[in-house]
């Protein structure tokens, strides 16, 4: 191309054009290895960060005496900042004896610990009815609820240094057992304005329970759902 200026006609320089690099260019593989090493380091690091494991969860309400299967079962991941915890929950990845059978009542979403069964021969789970007023226990009770049950009264001659103008304490007589059977108001004392309510527990629990109901006089009961 011919250009014409003041000094006379010269010729013009020709466009360079940037070529396209092809497949055998070896800054291509670079940039191909970089990003692939850039991706595993990246994955591995994330799994790295994940320290977490998965753990059986109880998927609803269960009581003492109950036995657990895996249809008893969630599995849920949990991050332990102390590892040693983890010895004292099932992994979902581990087998689970055919027998496991609850010692005390275990929550809906509680992680199940081993502390909490046993095996079906070793249970000493035992049936404890109560009777309660029907406005001192939730209208809508149902076996497999975890509760505590506290008691009040004033405190019998003995319990008070000889006079029965005490109150018995405001701490729950049983904690975090559960209900086995509630059966509906008409079914159990209507009459009286009481309902029956059937609770799990061990022996230990029921000494416990008679205990402090021998040491008030007219005991009342009141049954609160834990969380």
């Amino acid at each position: 191309m011919r250009v014409r200026n003041d000094l006379g006609v010269s010729e013009a320089p020709s466009a360079v054009r940037a070529a396209t690099p092809g497949w055998r260019d070896p800054r291509l593989w670079i940039g191909v290895a970089i990003v692939a090493v850039s991706v595993v380091a990246g994955a591995r690091l994330l799994d790295a960060a994940d320290d977490s494991v998965t753990v059986w969860a109880v998927a609803s309400d269960l009581g003492p005496g109950d036995t657990v299967s895996g249809e008893d079962l969630t599995a849920r991941r949990v991050r332990f900042v102390d590892p040693g915890d983890l010895d004292r929950y099932f992994r979902a990845d581990e087998e689970l004896p055919a027998d496991l059978r609850l010692d005390r009542g275990v929550g809906e979403g509680e992680l199940l610990p081993r502390s909490a069964v046993g095996t079906s021969g070793a249970s000493d789970a035992m049936e404890l009815p109560v009777a309660v007023e029907t406005t001192r226990v939730p209208p809508g009770v149902q076996s497999g609820w975890v509760v505590d049950v506290y008691l009040t009264g004033s405190l019998t001659t003995g319990q008070t240094g000889g006079t029965a103008t005490g109150r018995a304490s405001g701490k729950p007589v049983l904690t975090g057992v559960t209900v086995l059977e509630a059966p509906p108001p008409g079914e159990s004392f209507a009459v009286s304005g009481q309902r029956q309510v059937v609770l799990g527990v061990t022996d230990e629990e029921a000494q416990q329970f008679f205990r402090a109901s021998g040491s008030v006089d007219a005991p009342a009961l009141t049954i609160v759902r834990r969380g």
